[in-house]
């Protein structure tokens, strides 16, 4: 026999193998929940395996990126769409039992798509089912299970009052329990910090599967998950929110400039004054290829908490190049702005609840920088001629104003560090549709270049990012190239730990071996346990294959980890030019068109929990007997 075919009948051997211990490991999963009184009840409406005709279905429905929905994307051996907190606690203890991953999704914006893609086996917990929300007029707050969207909890807060609101993200589709577990930013950022910074309760299912608020949390875990990333510490299934007052009456405008009108002038002026302004205002700019002509179009799109006649006022006073007029303002609820701002269809609150974006779903990949010193002309010339590169399809370069509130919130009051001292925020984003290696890689290597040129005139030591934005470039824990060995080490997550927490990330790493000294909620960027063995190594052992969760129901939440869309808007325009998100994407729009030109969304970033536990069944598994086998063949045959 020659070793060429015996090499084959291995490779065969090994697929067959591994096929079958993923199906071993699938039916033992869905058995254990079927073990949970409250989930067997009602299993064929909540346990999806992949053999499962509704599968594909509910697993693409919240995919926003389509660069992690291809034929050769690890997809999970089963999908797990919990109706009340004890499916989740069932989820949970049986995914630790079975060695599996569990990757939970709120919204499906994750950048990196962490929320629902894995390269060892996994479970993905999507909490689409789990979107209850509470609005308490009369004590300003709201409860909001995780699975709810952005534009879910505005219609709802914008039906029960017209001078409250929420301080989230600018697309609606991004998932809560994403966007508040990085952060989460949108056009009240000045006027009212981040949707972390509002959080008064939560809902947590921790590792051991008990359900947990802010009291048993205690102080220290409380402050971790509001902002340390999603689903590190465990899942959120619920956020009560203190909501925002505003005037009955806020406004929008927009103003475009193209680069035949010289932009370089507005973008120096605006960097000497945009986190300046009063908390009220909000002038972002978003930056995109356009075409008819092909062209780059620099829009300054604002909001004004505050009359049309004071917002015209402070604007012709502050800013008077801009050369705005009473034309190009719009008078309208904070609700409704927030309708132009996503770039929906409709004119009604209703139109934010739809889960389904604007536009169809492409390729994108997202960095983000933060400025603490303008940038000179010069380097913004080179930028603008880098996004008209030839063969680039639709890229974005996204500025958001820093100063204001988040100037006068402490930057270790959560873990969300980029406070006082930031000017602003880029988000550089690219688009791109086709189904192409090629493509992909003008267009990945594109957006990297641009990182590399910015990298002179931007925060330095460290080059600071933003999580909700997640960006895998700047490190990793596992080796994602070979399905990694559990190993989160300390000194492989503070490299790009430090990016995204600055000195927070030391508090982080603490609180996180206290809490899940196992490191059950994990993945490629969540916060690491020096508790989980050595070099921060899982070392649990098995649970019984029996094990189940409690069979009481109760009110869920939803995904603790799904980042939102911060998103860009154009007031004027109503395009949404596209920001992909906060750990959903940012979306920018112009709110005359009512257009999503792009925007995914500030992401399910926070989502993802992982199952690194490295127990004598991970190491002597299916996949070991056939490195055995072949080790048999080479030495003897």
């Amino acid at each position: 026999m020659s070793l060429l075919l015996i090499l084959s009948l291995v490779f065969l051997l090994s697929w067959n193998v591994a096929a079958a211990g993923d199906d071993d490991q699938q039916k033992a999963f869905v058995q254990c929940l079927s073990n949970s009184t409250s989930v067997a009840s009602n299993i064929s409406n909540i346990v999806y395996p992949s053999d499962n005709p509704s599968f594909s279905s509910i697993l693409e429905f919240s995919i926003r990126n389509r660069r992690f929905d291809t034929p050769t994307t690890p997809k999970p051996l089963v999908i797990v769409t919990p109706r009340n907190v004890s499916h989740i606690q069932s989820a949970v203890l049986c995914a630790q039992s079975h060695n599996l991953q569990l990757r939970v999704r709120s919204g499906g914006h994750d950048y990196e798509g962490l929320s629902y893609v894995s390269p060892r086996p996994f479970v993905v917990l999507d909490l689409i089912q789990m979107s209850n929300i509470t609005v308490d007029v009369a004590n300003r707050t709201a409860w909001v299970q995780s699975g709810a969207t952005v534009g879910q909890v505005y219609a709802q807060v914008g039906k029960s009052s017209n001078t409250l609101a929420f301080p989230a993200s600018v697309c609606n589709t991004v998932g809560i329990g994403g966007i508040v577990s990085g952060g989460g930013y949108g056009t009240l950022l000045r006027y009212a910090g981040l949707a972390a910074d509002h959080v008064a309760d939560v809902q947590v299912v921790d590792a051991r599967g008990r359900v947990r608020d802010r009291a048993s949390l205690g102080e220290d875990v409380f402050w971790a998950i509001r902002g340390g990333g999603g689903n590190t510490f465990g899942i959120v299934v619920a956020w009560k929110f203190n909501l925002v007052t505003v005037p009955e009456t806020v406004t929008m405008f927009s103003v475009t400039k193209t680069l035949e009108q010289g932009p370089t002038k507005y973008l120096a002026k605006w960097q000497k004054i945009a986190d300046t302004l009063p908390n009220e205002l909000l002038i972002r700019i978003v930056m995109y290829k356009a075409v008819n002509p092909v062209t780059i179009a620099v829009v300054f799109n604002c909001l004004y908490v505050g009359s049309k006649d004071k917002a015209l006022s402070l604007i012709q006073e502050s800013f008077p190049e801009l050369g705005v007029t009473p034309e190009v303002m719009f008078e309208m609820t904070w609700a409704q702005s927030t309708i132009q701002f996503a770039g929906v269809n409709g004119t009604t609150l209703d139109s934010l609840e739809s889960r389904t974006p604007v536009k169809d779903v492409i390729y994108f990949k997202a960095k983000s920088d933060y400025v603490t010193k303008p940038i000179p002309d010069s380097a913004m010339d080179g930028l603008l001629k880098m996004m008209m590169q030839d063969g680039i399809e639709q890229p974005y370069v996204i500025f958001t104003p820093y100063g204001g509130k988040m100037a006068e919130i402490a930057s270790n009051s959560i873990p969300f560090p980029h406070r006082e001292g930031n000017l602003f925020k880029i988000q550089y984003l690219v688009y791109w549709k086709e189904d192409s290696e090629e493509v992909s890689n003008a267009h990945m290597k594109w957006i990297r270049d641009v990182y590399d040129y910015m990298g002179s005139y931007v925060s330095s030591n460290p080059r600071a990012a933003y999580i909700n934005y997640r960006d895998l470039d700047i490190g990793e824990n596992m080796n994602s190239s070979t399905g990694g060995n559990g190993t989160t080490a300390y000194q492989q997550a503070k490299v790009w730990g430090v990016k995204y927490f600055k000195g927070n990330f030391e508090r982080l790493v603490k609180i996180k071996t206290a809490f899940d000294p196992t490191n059950f909620f994990s993945n490629e960027q969540s916060i690491p346990s020096l508790g989980a063995g050595k070099e921060g190594q899982t070392t649990s052992s098995n649970s019984s294959s029996s094990a189940s969760a409690p069979s009481g129901d109760s009110d869920g939440g939803n995904n603790a980890g799904n980042e939102t869309q911060s998103g860009d808007n154009n007031a004027g325009n109503g395009t949404q030019s596209g920001d992909v998100g906060q750990g959903d994407n940012n979306t920018n729009n112009n709110n005359n068109n009512g257009t999503q030109i792009g925007g995914v969304g500030q992401g399910d970033n926070g989502n993802s929990t992982t199952q690194t536990s490295a127990s004598v069944v991970v190491r002597y598994g299916p996949r070991s007997y056939y490195y055995l086998v072949l080790l048999f063949l080479v030495l003897f045959i």
